[in-house]
């Protein structure tokens, strides 16, 4: 009889959990809190090991005919270019695939098959409750079902992560910087499509990424933690106001804007994941749910695929002992992640510079970069 899984959450770590999972004779249900798929959202990198996932999953053509292929360019207060680069000719990068965070998740979503894994979308889980053999749950809509495992890859702010492990704030790490993104598909750049375009001043940025069909606006900003709630976007709204309201300097005043008008706005902290166990009973965390690195350190899709894999092969391996599969995903995966996650504090002082000097630097650092 096919063990039956639940996972919360229908982006990278879930999808790939899901794929993984249905291909090894598990009944699987995903259940999303979204009505469909989240779209908008920066572009994203798929690297390293993780490339060997996506061509072991049959994907890495299609995710390599939507790259996202583009130059950036650092400009001042008054739009003029700075510096223009691609990071694709940085050896650090060669060969790594970025793309549009929806494209991924689309690919990802196609190839789960519908007719053999259950999603309920517009849902979420209410509660949990383990026993030695099973997992009870209460969905929000009131149905109740039981499952042999249950797999959290929703996210930073993880519902089961605060169910089955306790309080957000007993591991999230605040790096004292707020962001913003929402689509500005209006705002006039006067550069080529499939440019990125970054304005920075000191402890704040403002970025403008143009695809071929639309543009995507970020804005971030240093700040000390503040007291806000992740599911008001009208208080997300006022703390941007607040932050940029007064500043006229660039593409800031559209940028603006826009997010005050948006339907589409996600807001969020900058904040890692630290865990000392990603498991816990018949529980599972994977991706930003259990270790998030931060999106500064343009690891956290590459973390959540491979993370999925490496669970899957856990469990395969375990031939049913699904305590010694966690302790292995623990023990092995481990090591990477928190090298990851060390090398945040290096992307931040590029693009949140705290200090005029160190605003120059990491323009000079891109000049150089450019000329190699």
């Amino acid at each position: 009889m096919k063990k039956r899984v639940l996972i919360s959450g229908a982006s990278f770590a879930g999808l790939t959990l899901a794929y993984w999972l249905n291909k090894s004779e598990y009944e699987v249900t995903i259940v999303e809190i979204g009505k469909e798929l989240r779209k908008g959202g920066s572009p994203i990198d798929v690297r390293g090991e993780a490339l060997n996932v996506v061509k072991e999953m049959g994907i890495y053509d299609k995710i390599k005919a939507k790259e996202f292929v583009h130059d950036t360019e650092i400009v001042n207060a008054k739009n003029e270019t700075l510096v223009n680069f691609s990071i694709n000719d940085f050896d650090e990068y060669r060969g790594d695939i970025e793309i549009n965070r929806f494209d991924l998740a689309e690919i990802l979503f196609d190839i789960v098959p519908k007719n053999e894994v259950e999603f309920l979308f517009g849902n979420s889980i209410k509660t949990l409750l383990q026993s030695e053999d099973s997992v009870d749950v209460i969905f929000e809509n009131g149905a109740k079902k039981t499952f042999d495992f249950v797999f959290g890859g929703d996210g930073t702010h993880s519902v089961v992560r605060k169910l089955v492990f306790g309080k957000e704030e007993n591991f999230s790490k605040f790096f004292n910087v707020y962001f913003a993104f929402a689509e500005a598909n209006h705002i006039q750049t006067n550069r080529a499509k499939n440019t990125g375009i970054i304005y920075r001043e000191v402890g704040k940025q403002a970025v403008l990424y143009q695809f071929q069909n639309s543009v995507n606006a970020i804005l971030m900003f240093l700040s000390p933690k503040l007291k806000w709630n992740y599911k008001n976007i009208e208080q997300h709204k006022q703390i941007l106001k607040e932050n940029f309201g007064n500043n006229t300097n660039w593409k800031i005043p559209e940028i603006l804007e826009t997010m005050m008008l948006a339907d589409n706005l996600y807001f969020d902290e900058v904040c890692q994941i630290h865990m000392p166990d990603w498991t816990k009973g018949r529980v599972a965390l994977v991706g930003d749910a259990a270790y998030a690195p931060s999106f500064f350190t343009g690891m956290g899709t590459t973390l959540a695929i491979l993370g999925a894999k490496k669970l899957v092969d856990a469990l395969q391996a375990s031939k049913g002992d699904y305590k010694s599969a966690f302790v292995k995903y623990n023990e092995t995966y481990r090591p990477f992640v928190e090298s990851i996650q060390a090398k945040l504090t290096r992307g931040l002082k590029a693009q949140l510079p705290e200090t005029e000097e160190e605003l120059q630097a990491s323009i000079e650092f891109f000049k150089q970069a450019a000329k190699v």
